[in-house]
């Protein structure tokens, strides 16, 4: 990489830090629990958010933010369960910035308790992204295979709890999930781990005790 290409990736992960940690001092002023919602493409993610919306206890308030390179299908999913959804479209940036969400803060209502931002489907770019929320979620699918980790060390020795989905396919695919958490807890000794099957809702109260509901 030459000399001012790092220079404006310096400058650029500069910029997105200040105006994350704008973003947080915010949330904590409004009493909003978030959450940056990682994974691969296809893990499930979506899936999950429709279950923890169904789990969310009544007097809890939840909103998502979706990050998509196109449409806004994921949106629409969410606001089908009664939940307010903002969609932001990437139109080909692998990530989202902090610089996205603040655009659209002022749209969130100030009674929420949660919300949740679901980033694009990726492991790597967002690890470089902070967006100043609470915790870090990211969700693994079997599907996906046990080196997952392995594969993206970084961004889970940063990442608070992890869902690893689908594991009412795990047989199916040769899949071990302890596999996978024991490879997580090697990296990042203090995070959470839940097992969760998002289509069938198994795990999901206790995904949500681990974000501290």
């Amino acid at each position: 990489m030459k000399k001012k290409e790092v220079l404006v990736l310096k400058e650029l992960l500069g910029s997105n830090k200040k105006i994350a940690s704008e973003i947080r001092e915010r949330l904590i002023e409004k009493r909003i629990l978030s959450v940056n919602l990682l994974s691969s493409p296809g893990s499930g993610k979506t899936t999950l958010l429709e279950r923890i919306a169904e789990h969310l206890p009544p007097r809890y308030k939840m909103a998502v933010i979706e990050g998509d390179i196109e449409t806004e299908r994921d949106a629409e999913r969410i606001r089908e369960k009664g939940i307010p959804a903002w969609q932001i479209t990437t139109g080909g940036a692998c990530h989202l910035e902090a610089k996205m969400i603040g655009k659209i803060f002022s749209q969130i209502p100030v009674d929420l308790d949660l919300l949740f931002i679901e980033n694009v489907g990726n492991l790597v770019c967002p690890a470089d992204f902070p967006l100043g929320t609470d915790t870090d979620l990211v969700v693994i699918s079997v599907t996906e295979g046990d080196d997952m980790v392995r594969k993206h060390p970084k961004i889970f020795a940063q990442t608070d709890v992890v869902a690893i989905n689908k594991v009412d396919l795990a047989a199916f695919v040769g899949v071990d999930p302890e596999r996978i958490a024991a490879d997580y807890r090697k990296v990042n000794p203090h995070g959470k781990v839940v097992f969760t099957a998002a289509k069938t809702g198994k795990g999901v109260e206790e995904l949500l005790s681990a974000l501290g509901f």
